[in-house]
């Protein structure tokens, strides 16, 4: 009777272990097969959707995906306004998303990174997908990947449209935060505008928030304040290109076509098609294919894109430009180049996190590939004709 009872236990004991792994199994998206019919994307975004900016612009790339793939509504799940720099809302947000049984997990913003590695060392038999961020390549973990797009090429050619337009040959540039992926978009945007207007100035404000409209337009009012008749922006909202309708000045978009909300001011939009990797990943998890490390691509592919251009407001002869200079980049054109100097008349350096350089641009023949060894850009040298305005 003894030993009937210990066996019975041992019996009890393996079945449910087998019932506890099962169901840990499940709940984080099965190890069995992941299937068309069964697989679940969650996405943590930085804002809500009403930016009409970054995360309006990724949550179409979600649904993108969606459509592309064939799968239904119910198989997305959104988290919407996580903010970055809360390291519990994050943890929160990649958990509640596992507990719906997502097998794939995508993240919008760069400070999600550490939160990320994380959930891919905890989970490995699920996919973790981080947007702007450079960890993956510094992590050995087959799960996790970065990617973003060559949006600096984009920003060029919205530069051009700029250039043309400014009658006071000074832009303004409503930007986030101090980082690579801020000061790569506005110095590809600054250049392109110098490509066709020599006499070119930019002033650049830092607003330190991904997104935060009453901010965005105060900042967007003090450049045009300075005499900036044409405003940009890397910040997530549509004010910046309000405030230039309501001050007569003029706006390039970033995200979104702001065309339809300012139409009197808002010449063109550079814009990232998140669908296409998002498409992309969530099909090589389905066919069982490698993602990978790093993930950036352009204008050739059209990840990196531009809105209509609005020629009620536009200069005469800015889509001939702009498609001249399309075609340069898709043959090959690189955006920083030559013997770049900084506001002092030395050499432009680029640096890395730890603050070596990696780059110097000493000559005409300098050049740098960005978006080449990470997805994530690099160039953070600020050059001659950039006025930091603290």
């Amino acid at each position: 009777m003894k030993k009937l009872v210990i066996i019975m236990l041992a019996l009890t004991m393996i079945l449910g272990l087998g019932v506890a792994c099962d169901g840990a199994s499940d709940k984080s998206g099965g190890k069995g097969e992941i299937t068309k019919d069964n697989i679940k994307i969650g996405v943590i975004h930085i804002m809500e959707l009403g930016d009409q900016g970054y995360t309006f612009n990724h949550d179409q790339g979600a649904r993108e995906m969606i459509k592309n793939i064939g799968l239904r509504d119910d198989q997305y799940i959104p988290k919407f306004n996580i903010d970055d720099l809360d390291v519990a809302a994050t943890n929160a947000a990649i958990n509640e998303l596992i507990e719906a049984g997502c097998q794939v997990i995508f993240a919008t913003s760069f400070s999600y990174g550490t939160q990320m590695v994380e959930a891919a060392k905890q989970h490995p038999d699920l996919i973790f997908c981080h947007a702007t961020g450079v960890d993956a390549h510094f992590n050995d973990l087959p799960n996790l990947h970065n990617y973003f797009a060559k949006i600096h090429q984009a920003r060029y050619l919205a530069g051009i449209a700029a250039g043309l337009k400014t009658q006071t040959n000074k832009l303004g540039y409503v930007a986030a935060h101090p980082y690579a992926e801020v000061i790569s978009g506005f110095t590809a945007f600054y250049l392109g505008a110098k490509s066709v207007n020599p006499n070119v100035t930019m002033d650049v404000i830092y607003i330190n928030s991904w997104g935060d409209a009453q901010k965005e337009r105060e900042t967007a009012e003090a450049l045009i304040k300075r005499g900036c008749d044409v405003i940009s922006q890397h910040s997530d909202n549509v004010s910046p290109a309000l405030a230039a309708q309501d001050f007569g000045a003029w706006h390039v978009g970033y995200n979104n076509d702001m065309v339809p909300a300012a139409p009197n001011a808002s010449l063109i939009s550079a814009r990232i098609n998140w669908g296409i990797y998002m498409t992309y990943a969530v099909q090589c998890v389905l066919d069982g294919k490698t993602i990978p490390v790093d993930w950036g691509e352009g204008i050739d592919s059209g990840a990196a894109y531009l809105s209509q251009l609005n020629t009620a407001v536009a200069a005469p002869g800015t889509q001939e430009a702009i498609d001249k200079a399309a075609q340069e980049i898709k043959d090959g054109l690189l955006i920083f180049k030559g013997a770049l100097k900084d506001n002092d008349g030395n050499p432009a350096v680029i640096t890395s996190f730890e603050g070596d350089v990696i780059y110097t641009f000493e000559n005409e023949s300098s050049s740098f590939v960005e978006s080449d060894d990470f997805s994530a850009p690099s160039f953070n040298a600020i050059i001659a004709g950039i006025n930091i305005i603290s």
